[in-house]
């Protein structure tokens, strides 16, 4: 799978007894660390965050499209015109969310973007400035509306040739929720996970929540402090893949509406009650910027977004809110 850098330093402001007596369980999953911090008192639980692990690696199989025995490479493969692959209910949900996140961001969030990264030369590490036809012809490639999904067969099918599927920008959320439905069948009440400190979920949470400090490269200071309990946070942010040219610096994250790298926003921080949201929302604001995620917010109450914009200013915006969630400057 190809993940999302780390952004942003989320630093977490364990509260006593000293930070050294929490108990940290983790290992590399989807290119990134994946991790478990449970209080110590529940140290009876370290099997239970154990068995998590397994199932971040079991949706790393499931959905990295870096082998091609993988059920997304395979869908790539098999969806093509004239094709159709049949997935199971957990893929196809997965899916049909994908759709439904696509339609409420006005297209902002599109798992079908790697053709466009592929020509801005962003997959190789090689960026480069592609022609205006270039670009069109990416683009001609894009879209999940161009994607068929069959609710009765379980059916997907691509509408065009060069087509794929990409699920980086919220795999590793999904990873998480589904290792938060392992915790909490296994009687884990309290602990904080994470997946390369892009993507958080908090079960619970000490008194006054977990405090998560966002950071970004691209910024002198903090951005804010969270207080999160019972939530999810996903985050995006202008990152260190770029090119320059003609002294515009152009960003990795893609608008899959244009064909250009999204500009005008630093950094994007959504938080909600499931983490696969919370990760697509945070780099469809990123593209899209404030208007979207002012209007996403008012229209799906329980969503907060902190948008940081390009504007030296170093400020982070904030639109709508969510009940477990504090924000402390």
């Amino acid at each position: 799978m190809i993940t999302r850098r780390a952004l942003f330093t989320l630093d977490f402001d364990r509260p006593r007894p000293a930070p050294e007596t929490w108990l940290r369980v983790h290992r590399t999953a989807m290119a990134c660390r994946v991790e478990v911090t449970l209080a110590p008192e529940d140290a009876g639980h370290v099997g239970a965050a154990t068995e998590s692990l397994n199932e971040a690696d079991r949706v790393e199989s499931l959905l990295t499209v870096f082998r091609d025995s993988s059920e997304l490479s395979r869908i790539n493969r098999e969806a093509a015109p004239g094709g159709c692959a049949a997935v199971d209910d957990e893929v196809h949900a997965l899916l049909q969310r994908c759709v439904e996140l696509h339609a409420q961001t006005d297209g902002a969030f599109d798992v079908t973007s790697t053709p466009l990264s592929r020509c801005w030369g962003f997959l190789s590490r090689d960026g480069r400035v592609p022609s205006d036809v270039e670009i069109e012809e990416a683009r001609a490639t894009v879209g999940l509306s161009r994607v068929r999904l069959d609710a009765d067969t379980r059916g997907v099918q691509f509408d065009v040739d060069g087509m794929e599927l990409n699920l980086n920008a919220i795999g590793k959320g999904y990873a998480l929720d589904r290792m938060a439905r392992v915790l909490r069948r296994r009687g884990v009440e309290c602990a904080l996970l994470s997946a390369g400190s892009s993507s958080i979920l908090a079960l619970g949470g000490p008194r006054g929540g977990w405090s998560i400090d966002l950071r970004s490269p691209l910024l002198p200071r903090r951005i804010a402090r969270l207080r999160l309990r019972d939530g999810a946070l996903g985050t995006s942010g202008a990152g260190e893949q770029f090119v320059m040219a003609g002294g515009t610096r152009y960003g990795h994250v893609i608008d899959p509406r244009t064909g250009w790298p999204a500009r005008g926003v630093l950094s994007s921080s959504v938080v909600t009650h499931d983490a696969a949201t919370a990760d697509a929302l945070s780099t469809a604001f990123l593209v899209a910027g404030p208007a979207l995620a002012q209007r996403y917010c008012d229209q799906h109450p329980g969503t907060l977004a902190l948008l940081t914009l390009d504007d030296g200013m170093a400020h982070a915006h904030a639109y709508g809110e969510y009940a477990g969630a504090a924000v402390e400057d």
